[in-house]
This record gives structure tokens, C-alpha cells and sequence, in this order.
């Protein structure tokens, strides 16, 4: 068998103490077959080794939590009446990067994969995408390829994509960001832990065939994007979403028996990685024959099918003696379904390929948590971070033409209708779940047979996060938290997609040490724990020789309850005459807003105003405004400002408004400055001082700035437009960026 040595170590990835520390581990000579082992389940993608330091400082205990982050294959939540909800999200950022369709479709693949293997059924969908330059060919082409392979694997799959979010920025041109979440129900008593255990209990493989897609794809994916990263096009995998809806209902029927001791997605890191992670978590051991495993190719080598990334697959461990009640049912539903190995009483997986012992690892030497390297990278600030808080308002012109500018910023393609996008998503497929009578802030997913529903959202800014990277990302959990509350929900729990650049700069490792502590606090704040996510380092792009790292992106995937579902609020204006009042603090602030970056072209300026106190008290008043039925709609201010959210309040049933500006403030602040922390509601006559007199009582700050009109966008008596022609451009603008090629 080849011999190793620090070369081809470094090959594979790993750093030269890491090839001494697995030669101690083992006592000898790693062979290639274990080297390899190594190198895919001691990546960054597989063992977070220069972050786990930091994730251990979330929170992650609350009243709904019923698994905690790391231990399961997804995060799981109490939702009441004998329900709980297993959700996650994950990046595919590479594989996108270089083959777009794909890397997307498998990407939903896994997510979801992670979420039935848990016994839950998935109900919803979400994503947070972000792309280049849109009026570049390969950021066009890039969309493109994502938005089809997000939708060609959901819709065939059959569950609804509900929500999620789109922001484009130059940093993103060579090297865009993915990330997939899913949502599942199950009952409480029916779910399934990814666990080994049961001496002599046999170890099946199911689904499809194994081939060569997908290997090393956990070390690619811990790598930066150069000009050579098309040739690693074998590194990613190849979805099809028919098989994976028959795994999904074989493995829900499997769950109704009493034969699964344990199961887990084979994701990242295939094989080596299902079977460690189960093993260590029972800690116990696994004897494996690899020439059982069905392939689909010739010429496949043993590290090969161990480090096969190809999809659909799953591992699962029965009971002994229960074999022919699985059997029976993925015969059944016509999968493969083999037995490859059994259950043994020591820490060491054993390898055998036609007879031979090829590797013979520890499991609990590989697992996060366990054996794998753990660093504490250096960080710095950067110089940019005090050059950003030098901004000042006083220095930049106030525009004569604010028509003009508001015209500008519903065409911009951060803020106008991703309508292109969704479009290509089947949003009601294979449920009756969905309710979309009302448009609201976050999507809403009721739970069969109860009175209650799921409130969903994902949310960041990653222009604020460069800006001050723990500032920004209390602004991240504090904009779902507010998108939860103003559709009548309880925030409840988080999962996170932290995207940054390479953990070895400095600088980048220091953005991820402030999100990290940003997202600590405000999810303390706002009670609501981490249940796991993904970290996905090296986002970044290596071209001749110049490192452009993407704007550092943790993206917040939030959970929220709708105790009952009458209290479903929306974010649209419902009749004329309605007042229109804003909830929270009036500040002049233009910092960080897209009006500055796109209008302004200023990119240097300090992450917008933020109090988190502030934002508690706003959410708690709305949460019993909805309740005491005082409002009629409510929608957050965020990106694009004030006149934005008025705008997207108006266009769903194409009302107009009138309103009247704070003359102690700039009008352009005022209108799309992005300071936190506020929301825009609309009050029916009847309850305008009943509305008022509760306001008063929680001590918030309000202002009735106008009225629900017509038709007719009217800023302090000066005609800005009608509805219509505004909806029209807004609807249209990224249309008509791709379709001019």
C-alpha cells in the first residue's frame, strides 16, 4: 500500500503537525487510504478546528430547545402540542462557485437529508444567496445556475421554498454564497438520533449507488476559489431529487417501526464521516466491508468509496434480528439497501476492502469535538474599522432631487423584487401547509391540525458586519427577531450560516470573533439559542496572485411560534384613510445605508444606528399591539429605509400613502437612512387612541407621520408617484438586468 509522507500530507491538505499528530495517534505510519480519512474529517469544512473554540461560546440552551447544537444532525424545537421542529442551515458555497446548478441542487439535498433522518418530514425551504456585480456575464450566470438547481431540486422533491433573501455586492463576483435551509415537523417520541450502539447490530447503506462524485469535498470546500477551481469539478456531487423523495418516504415509514437504533445523512465526507460521528456518539466502534457498498462505477478505489460524496445516501443502524422489516420496506420503494458492516464494543472503525484491513482508525480521534485539531488563530482589527468611523453625515450633499433618488432605490437590485428568483421556486409543492393570504415579514408555515404556525426567516446585512463585524450581527439576529414579531410570532431559536474569509488572515479571523460575540449577545438578549449551522471558511478568491475575501456574511436562519394563528399580522396597508405611524427611534443616520453606497458611492461609513435595549422594548409593544388587535399591519425598516418599507407596505394592494417628514431631520435621512430598531404600522380610525395611550404606556417612541391614501406616493405635499408605475418598477428591474445580455 502507497507509503505517506509530509508531501503528500500537505497534498491532501494537512498541515505538517497534523501529520505528526496522526502518526502519534496511530503509532505509526498512517497508510494513504488513513491518511486520507485524515485529511477530509480533519478539514475545516468537517471539524471546525479553527472555530470550535468560539461556537462553544453560543448560547445554546431555552425553553423550547430539545437538542443542542453538535449533537444531533440538525437543531430541534418545541413547538407544542406534541410537535417539535428540526431545522438547519448550510452553505454550498464552492461547489457553486465553479458548477452553479449542482452545487446548488445538492445543497438542498443535504439540508433536507439532515432534517427527515431526523424523523421529521420537511415543510419549508428557505435560502440566503449572494451574488456579484448582477450586470456581470458571470454573476448572471452564476444566478442563474443557482436559482435553477434550487429550484429544479425543490420542486421535484416537493417541498415549498417560503422565504429567504438576495444581496448583491462586488465581493461576492468570483466566489458567491449559498446557503440552503430546511424546516421539518415531527412528534416529539418519533425522532431519531444519529447514534451507533447495540453490539453485533448490523450497519446498513441505503439509497443510491456510490461513485467517485464528491471526493475530498469537505477539503475543497476548506480552500480558496483560484482559476484552476474548474478542474475540481469532480469534487462535486450530483443531486437527483426522485431518488431522494423515495428515501425521504421510506425512511419516515422505517420510522414508524422499532427496528432503527440510529441514522445519519451522508454528507460531507460520505462514509468516513457517517460512521465516525454515529460511532463516537455511542461510543462504540464499526467493522465495515467496503466491497459491499453498491457502486456505480468500475475502477472505484476503497479511499474512494469512503470519501464519496455522492448523494442521497444515508447509514443506518437496525436492531439485530430486524433486518427483513427494513428490507422489506426500501424493497418496497424500490432503494438499494445493503448491509455493509456491524456494530463492534471498542473505539476503532475497521476498514476491510475484498478481505484486506485497510484502514483502522479511532472514531472518536476524527469527530469534532473529539481527536481533531483544535487552533486559536490570531486576529487583528483591520485599519479599515476606524477609517469607517471617521464618517459624517455634515460631509455629504443632501440631493435636491429626492424623487429622483427614490425612483433609484426601488430599482436597485438589494432592494427591488427578487420576483425573478422566486418565480422559479414552486412555493406551494407538496403541502397545504402555507399561508399566503397575508404577505408578512417572515414566512408563515402552519402546523396541521393545530392553532398554531411557524414564523421563518433569514436575515443579514453583510454590509454592516465589514462595517463592525459584532455590531453587525446583533443587527442580523435583531432584524429576524423583528421580522418574527411584526408577523405576530415568538422568536424561538436560531441556526446560523457564518461565511467568512480565510481563519489564517488575521483580519478575516477577527470579523468572525466579532460576529461571534455580536450574535452571543443578542441572541442572550433576545432568548433565542444557537441550534447549530455551518461555518464555511476560505470565501475568498485567489486571482494572480490577489486575495479578495467576500464581505464576512453570518446568516441568521430564525425560528419563530405563532401561538395562534389569528394573530397572524401583515406587513400590507388595508384600507385608505388607515393612519400611519412609526414605532421606535427617529435618529439622523445615513451610515451604512444603500442610498450612501449606491447613490453616494461611499462605501466607508460605520454600521447603522443600533440599541439593543431599544429594540427589545419595540418588540415586545408590538408583540402586544398584534395581540390586542390594535394594528392592522406592520412591516420592519431595514434595508432601503423608511420609504421602502411604505413602499412594500402599499403594493400588495396597491394603495397609496401621504406622509410628512421630521424637519429636525435630514429628509434624506428620514427617508433611507437605515437606524434600527423601528417599525411601520398602520391604524384603523377607530383605534387610533387606544393605539396611542398604549404606546405611551410602554415608554417607546412613536410618530404618526401620515396616511394610508389611494394611489397616489405623496412626500410633504410633493407628488412622488403613483403605485402602480412604482410596483411596476420594482417588480421589473432585476428582469430586465438579465435580459439584456
Amino acid at each position: 500500500m502507497k507509503e505517506t509522507n509530509y508531501q503528500i500530507a500537505k497534498e491532501l491538505g494537512l498541515l505538517p503537525e497534523e501529520f505528526d499528530k496522526i502518526r502519534e495517534i496511530l503509532g505509526r505510519l498512517p497508510n494513504f487510504t488513513e491518511l486520507s480519512i485524515y485529511s477530509v474529517m480533519w478539514s475545516e469544512h468537517a471539524s471546525y478546528k479553527n472555530s470550535i473554540k468560539w461556537l462553544k461560546t453560543l448560547p445554546k440552551k431555552g425553553k423550547h430547545v430539545l437538542a443542542e447544537a453538535g449533537t444531533e444532525n440538525a437543531g430541534l424545537v418545541d413547538v407544542g402540542n406534541g410537535y417539535a421542529c428540526a431545522f438547519k442551515i448550510e452553505s454550498h458555497n464552492h461547489p457553486c462557485a465553479v458548477e452553479p446548478y449542482q452545487g446548488a441542487a445538492t445543497g438542498v439535498g443535504g439540508i433536507n437529508r439532515d432534517v427527515f433522518t431526523m424523523g421529521a418530514r420537511p415543510v419549508a425551504q428557505l435560502n440566503s444567496l449572494r451574488f456579484g456585480n448582477l450586470k456581470s456575464e458571470r454573476t448572471k450566470w452564476l444566478m442563474k445556475g443557482v436559482v435553477k438547481g434550487i429550484g429544479d431540486y425543490g420542486n421535484a422533491f416537493g417541498v415549498p421554498v417560503v422565504g429567504g433573501e438576495v444581496f448583491f455586492d462586488d465581493s461576492y463576483n468570483m466566489n458567491p454564497l449559498v446557503n440552503a435551509m430546511s424546516v421539518g415537523l415531527v412528534r416529539k417520541e418519533n425522532t431519531i438520533s444519529a447514534i451507533a450502539k447495540g453490539t453485533g447490530n448490523p450497519v446498513y447503506i441505503v439509497g443510491s449507488s456510490t461513485g467517485k462524485d464528491g471526493i475530498h469535498g469537505s477539503t475543497f470546500a476548506s480552500a480558496d476559489i483560484t482559476e484552476d477551481s474548474a478542474n475540481d469539478i469532480p469534487s462535486i456531487q450530483v443531486g437527483d431529487p426522485f431518488m431522494e423523495k423515495l428515501l425521504l418516504e421510506a425512511t419516515l415509514e422505517l420510522n414508524k417501526t422499532d427496528a432503527v437504533v440510529g441514522m445519519q445523512d451522508m454528507g460531507a465526507a460520505g462514509i468516513i464521516c457517517s460512521t465516525s460521528e454515529m460511532s463516537e456518539k455511542g461510543g462504540c466502534g464499526m467493522k465495515i466491508c467496503l466491497d459491499k457498498v453498491p457502486l456505480r462505477q468500475k475502477n472505484i478505489e476503497a479511499w474512494e468509496i469512503l470519501l464519496s460524496e455522492s448523494q442521497e445516501r444515508m447509514l443506518v443502524v437496525v436492531e439485530k434480528g430486524k433486518e427483513k422489516i427494513v428490507e422489506d420496506i426500501f424493497k418496497k420503494w424500490d432503494l438499494a439497501c445493503s448491509i455493509i458492516g456491524e456494530v463492534i464494543d471498542e473505539d476503532r472503525l475497521l476498514f476491510h476492502y475484498h478481505g484486506e484491513l485497510v484502514a483502522d482508525v479511532h472514531a472518536s480521534t476524527l469527530v469534532l469535538g473529539g481527536g481533531a485539531p483544535v487552533y486559536d488563530r490570531d486576529y487583528k482589527e483591520p485599519e479599515y474599522y476606524n477609517e469607517y468611523k471617521k464618517f459624517d453625515i455634515k460631509n455629504i450633499p443632501q440631493p435636491e432631487d429626492l424623487k429622483a433618488v427614490a425612483l433609484s432605490i426601488v430599482s436597485n437590485s438589494n432592494i427591488a423584487s427578487k420576483r425573478w428568483i422566486y418565480e422559479q421556486y414552486d412555493t406551494m409543492v407538496g403541502t397545504k401547509n402555507m399561508s399566503t393570504n397575508k404577505p408578512s415579514d417572515a414566512a408563515i408555515v402552519n402546523i396541521k391540525k393545530t392553532d398554531t404556525a411557524l414564523a421563518l426567516t433569514t436575515d443579514c446585512n453583510s454590509r454592516y458586519v465589514k462595517a463592525d463585524p459584532e455590531k453587525g450581527t446583533m443587527i442580523a439576529v435583531a432584524e429576524a427577531a423583528r421580522n418574527i414579531v411584526c408577523s405576530g410570532g415568538e422568536p424561538c431559536a436560531i441556526t446560523n450560516c457564518l461565511n467568512f474569509g480565510n481563519p489564517y488572515n488575521p483580519e478575516s479571523y477577527w470579523q468572525f470573533v466579532g460576529a461571534v460575540k455580536g450574535m452571543s449577545k443578542a441572541c442572550e438578549y433576545f432568548g433565542t439559542p444557537v441550534t447549530g449551522g455551518n461555518v464555511s471558511f476560505y470565501n475568498q478568491s485567489n486571482m494572480d496572485g490577489k486575495i479578495e475575501s467576500v464581505n464576512p456574511t453570518p446568516v441568521i436562519g430564525m425560528l419563530g411560534l405563532l401561538k395562534n394563528r389569528e394573530n397572524q399580522m401583515t406587513l400590507a396597508f388595508g384600507k385608505i384613510g388607515d393612519a400611519i405611524f412609526m414605532l421606535g427611534k427617529l435618529v439622523e443616520d445615513i451610515a451604512s445605508s444603500e442610498y450612501l453606497y449606491s447613490y453616494h458611492k461611499i462605501a466607508a461609513s460605520p454600521a447603522p444606528y443600533f440599541n439593543i435595549e431599544e429594540e427589545y422594548s419595540l418588540h415586545q409593544t408590538v408583540r402586544q399591539l398584534i395581540a390586542n388587535k390594535l394594528i392592522s399591519s406592520a412591516h420592519d425598516v431595514s434595508d432601503g429605509g423608511l420609504f421602502v418599507a411604505l413602499t412594500e407596505s402599499a403594493m400588495p394592494l396597491n394603495l397609496g400613502f401621504s406622509v410628512v417628514t421630521d424637519e429636525k431631520i435630514r429628509r434624506d435621512a428620514f427617508l433611507f437612512g437605515e437606524s434600527q430598531g423601528r417599525i411601520v404600522v398602520s391604524v384603523d380610525e377607530k383605534n387610533i387612541d387606544l393605539f396611542v395611550n398604549f404606546v405611551k404606556s410602554q415608554n417607546l417612541p412613536y410618530a404618526q407621520i401620515g396616511n394610508v391614501t389611494e394611489s397616489d406616493i405623496v412626500i410633504d405635499n410633493e407628488l412622488f408617484g403613483k403605485i402602480g408605475d412604482i410596483k411596476e418598477i420594482y417588480d421589473t428591474a432585476i428582469e430586465k438586468i438579465m435580459e439584456n445580455n
